[in-house]
C-alpha cells in the first residue's frame, strides 16, 4: 500500500510494505525529494514472537539496503537509522538519468535478538516531470535539526510552509536534504542538546524575494565575515521552530548558469571480451642461470668497495698530506700517554701536620695522618685544623731542685683525624 502526501507543494512518497514477499513499487519524480520509511513494526511479523507477551517491540532490528546485484545503493539514494530501536529511512533526489529505468533496492532486516533475517525488494520507478528542474533554487542550513528529524513529513511541511510564506511562489518543491556531516561538518558534542545541522534545498518558479536577498547586502556580508548574525527581516517567521544560518544560504538561478559539457568516455557494458579459456603455464619450467645475478648483487659492490679502499690507503699512506696527518696524530697520542704517566708518578711534599710526631712523655712516634696508600694527587695544599678539644697538661720534672715546668698539649683534629701537638711550655712553680 502506497501513501502519497502533499505538503505545500511537496510530494513525499511513503510506501508501507505488506506482509507478502512480492516486490513493492514506488513512483517518485525526478528532481523531487523522495522519502521511504522502513518501519520496524512490519518486519517484526517476519520473526518469531518474543517469549514474554508485550515485549516484542524491544527487538533490536537493523536494516541493510543495496542495489540488487551491487554492494551499495545508487549515488542519489541515502539511508539513515540512528539506533536499532528506530525506523530506517531511505531518502534522496532522483536524477534525470534514471528516468524510465527501474531501480531495485534489496532491503534486508536483521533481528539482533534471534539473529534471523528477512528480505524484501523495493522497485523505484522514476518518472519525469515538466517542472524539473525549477529555475530558482535556494539552499538553507538549519542548525537545530538532524536529518532524520527533518525528514519527518510534518516538520518538512512546516518548513516549506514558512518558506512559501516568505517567497510567495506558485510552485514550491523540496529538492534535496543533506546532513551537515556529509558536507564535512563535525559531530556535535553531547551537551546542551546540540544538533548536527541539515541542508535543505528548495526550488520555486519565481524569482527570490527581497527578504531572501537581504543577505547579499554589503552590511550583512560584512557581518558574516566577522562571524556575526546578519539582520534579516523575515527571520522571525522561521525562528519559532527553525534556526537558520543566513550566512550559509545559497541562492542559485539556473537560467543564468552556463552549462559545462564534458566528453565522458564510453564506459561500455562492463563485461570483459571473450578471449578463450585460461591457459596455465606448463609444468616443465626452464632452468635459470643465477651467475649474472650473483655478479650484480655481490661481485660488483665488492669490487667498488675494494677500489675505494685502495684510493683511501693511497691518499693516507703514500701522499705527503696523508703522512703528515698520521705523524701528527701519532705525536699527539704519544704526548698524551707521557703526560698521563707523569701525573701518576708526581710527588707532593707533605704538610707539617702530616709529619711524624714524638710524644713528649712516652717518646713514641705518632704516625702521620695519611696512610701510605693515600692518593697524593688529590691531597690539598693547605690542611684545615678544626674541632679543638680540651687541653691536656703534662707535668715535667727538671734536674734542678724544686723547679718544675708544665707542658701543655692541645688535642687537634686535621681532616677528621685527631692529633696532639705541643703548644706551650714554661710555667715555673
Amino acid at each position: 500500500m502506497a501513501l502519497v502526501g502533499v505538503f505545500a507543494g511537496l510530494i513525499v512518497v511513503v510506501t508501507i510494505l505488506c506482509k507478502s514477499h512480492a516486490d513493492r513499487n514506488v513512483y517518485p519524480s525526478a528532481g523531487v525529494l523522495f522519502v521511504h520509511v522502513l518501519e520496524r513494526e512490519y518486519f517484526k511479523g517476519e520473526f518469531p514472537p518474543y517469549p514474554k507477551a508485550g515485549d516484542s517491540s524491544n527487538d533490536p532490528i537493523t536494516f541493510n539496503t543495496n542495489l540488487k546485484g551491487y554492494p551499495d545503493r545508487p549515488g542519489w539514494l541515502r539511508y539513515i537509522q540512528r539506533t536499532s530501536h528506530s525506523d530506517g529511512v531511505l531518502y534522496g533526489s532522483p536524477t534525470a538519468e534514471y528516468v524510465g529505468k527501474p531501480t531495485i533496492i534489496e532491503i534486508t532486516a536483521y533481528n539482533k535478538r534471534t539473529f534471523e533475517t528477512a528480505r524484501h525488494n523495493l522497485v523505484i520507478n522514476i518518472m519525469s516531470t515538466e517542472e524539473f528542474p525549477l529555475p530558482y533554487q535556494a539552499e538553507f542550513f538549519i542548525k537545530n535539526m538532524n536529518v532524520e528529524e527533518m525528514l519527518a513529513s510534518e516538520v518538512l511541511g512546516d518548513f516549506l510552509g514558512a518558506v512559501k510564506n516568505v517567497w510567495q511562489p506558485e510552485r514550491l518543491n523540496a529538492i534535496n536534504i543533506t546532513s551537515a556531516l556529509d558536507r564535512g561538518g563535525r559531530v556535535p558534542l553531547p551537551i546542551n542538546d546540540l544538533k548536527e545541522g541539515v541542508y535543505v534545498m528548495v526550488g520555486a518558479d519565481v524569482q527570490f524575494s527581497s527578504c531572501l536577498r537581504e543577505v547579499e547586502t554589503p552590511q550583512n556580508q560584512l557581518r558574516c565575515s566577522q562571524e556575526m548574525e546578519p539582520v534579516i527581516s523575515c527571520d522571525k517567521k522561521f525562528r519559532a521552530q527553525f534556526h537558520i544560518d543566513w550566512c550559509k544560504i545559497s541562492l542559485v538561478d539556473i537560467t543564468k548558469v552556463v552549462p559545462v559539457h564534458s566528453n565522458r568516455p564510453d564506459l561500455g557494458t562492463g563485461v570483459l571480451p571473450d578471449i578463450g579459456e585460461y591457459n596455465p603455464p606448463s609444468e616443465s619450467l626452464k632452468s635459470r642461470d643465477y651467475f649474472a645475478d650473483f655478479l650484480i648483487t655481490l661481485a660488483v659492490p665488492s669490487a667498488v668497495a675494494l677500489v675505494l679502499f685502495i684510493i683511501l690507503g693511497y691518499s693516507m699512506c703514500c701522499r705527503r698530506e696523508g703522512v703528515i696527518q698520521l705523524v701528527h696524530h701519532s705525536s699527539i697520542q704519544k704526548s698524551t700517554k707521557e703526560l698521563r704517566s707523569m701525573s701518576k708518578n708526581r710527588e707532593i711534599s707533605w704538610p707539617l701536620s702530616t709529619l711524624p710526631v714524638f710524644h713528649p712523655v712516652s717518646g713514641e712516634v705518632v704516625p702521620p695522618i695519611h696512610p701510605d696508600n693515600y692518593e697524593t694527587t688529590s691531597m690539598p695544599l693547605m690542611q684545615t685544623q678544626t674541632n679543638l678539644q680540651s687541653q691536656i697538661p703534662i707535668p715535667q720534672q727538671q734536674s734542678s731542685g724544686d723547679n718544675y715546668c708544665m707542658s701543655t698539649f692541645r688535642r687537634l683534629e686535621v681532616n677528621g683525624i685527631p692529633e696532639e701537638r705541643k703548644v706551650a711550655e714554661a710555667l715555673n712553680l
